[in-house]
C-alpha cells in the first residue's frame, strides 16, 4: 500500500459506500501518534457520511472536520458529546465526573498534563487524566462515585457508565436518518467495543487492545491509518464486484 501523503482513493463514480464511523487516535493516525496527511484527501473523497468517534474533546473532532473539509458529524469524549449537522447532544453525569476529579486530586493524584491542561480544559462531560498517573487511585475513584474507568491506551478517562461511543453512535446514525447497522466501523481501542457492537461491520487495526479485538468482526494485519485505508479500499472493491 502506498505512503503517499497525497495519495487518495480511486471511487468509482456513483458508487454505493457505506457510511463510516472511524476512530482518530491510532485509526487516522500514524505510529508516532501524528494525524495521517492521507486523512485529508481521504474522508472528503467518501460518498457516504462520515462520523469521527473519539475519545478525545468535543474541539479536537471538530477541527479536524473543518481541515478536511468535510461536515461536522462526530462523537466526542467517547459518547459524551454528539454533534451532527449542527444538532450537539450531551450525555452523561458532568457534575459527578467532576467531584470525582476533585476527590482524585485531594487525595495526591495528578492528571499530569500540566497548568494549561488543554486535554481536558474543553471537555464538558468526563475527564481524562495521563497513562502515568495513579491508575490504582483512579480506579478506586471510578467505583467510589460509580463511573467508568476506560484505558485507550492514550489516556485514562473516567466517564458516566451510561454513556459510550456505540450510544452516540445510535444516536448519530437517527438524525442522518440511517441505521445503526449501515455503518463500517474502524478503531483500535477498548472505547471502540460499544461501537463494533452498533456498527453492521467492524475492523480492528493490527495495533489494537484486546478489547477492540474481541468484539470486532475482522482483526486486520495492518495497522493505523493503512489498515484504515485496507478497510476502505475493500469496501470499493466490493461495490465493483
Amino acid at each position: 500500500m502506498t505512503t503517499d501523503p497525497s495519495a487518495g482513493l480511486d471511487i468509482p463514480s456513483g458508487a454505493d459506500l457505506p457510511p463510516l464511523a472511524l476512530d482518530i487516535d491510532g485509526t487516522l493516525t500514524t505510529p508516532e501518534h501524528t494525524l495521517d496527511p492521507r486523512v485529508f484527501r481521504v474522508l472528503p473523497e467518501w460518498p457516504a457520511p462520515v462520523v469521527l468517534a473519539t475519545g478525545k474533546s468535543f474541539p479536537y473532532p471538530i477541527a479536524l472536520c473543518h481541515f478536511a473539509g468535510i461536515p461536522e458529524r462526530v462523537i466526542a469524549e467517547n459518547g459524551g458529546v454528539v454533534c451532527v449537522d449542527e444538532r450537539v447532544r450531551i450525555e452523561g453525569d458532568a457534575e459527578r465526573v467532576a467531584a470525582a476529579a476533585d476527590a482524585f486530586r485531594e487525595r495526591g493524584g495528578e492528571l499530569g498534563w500540566g497548568d494549561a491542561d488543554t486535554v481536558n480544559r474543553w471537555r464538558e462531560t468526563e475527564v481524562a487524566a495521563r497513562v502515568t498517573a495513579d491508575e490504582a487511585l483512579l480506579r478506586e475513584v471510578a467505583e467510589e462515585f460509580d463511573l467508568a474507568f476506560l484505558d485507550t491506551g492514550y489516556a485514562y478517562h473516567l466517564t458516566d457508565p451510561d454513556v459510550s461511543k456505540g450510544n452516540g453512535l445510535r444516536e448519530a446514525a437517527s438524525v442522518l436518518e440511517r441505521e445503526p447497522s449501515s455503518f463500517v466501523a474502524v478503531g483500535d481501542s477498548m472505547n471502540d467495543a460499544s461501537t463494533f457492537a452498533v456498527a453492521g461491520e467492524s475492523y480492528a487495526l493490527a495495533n489494537a487492545d484486546e478489547v477492540a479485538r474481541d468484539a470486532a468482526d475482522v482483526v486486520l494485519d495492518t495497522g493505523y491509518m493503512d489498515g484504515t485505508l485496507a478497510v476502505l479500499a475493500d469496501l470499493i472493491e466490493r461495490t465493483e464486484a
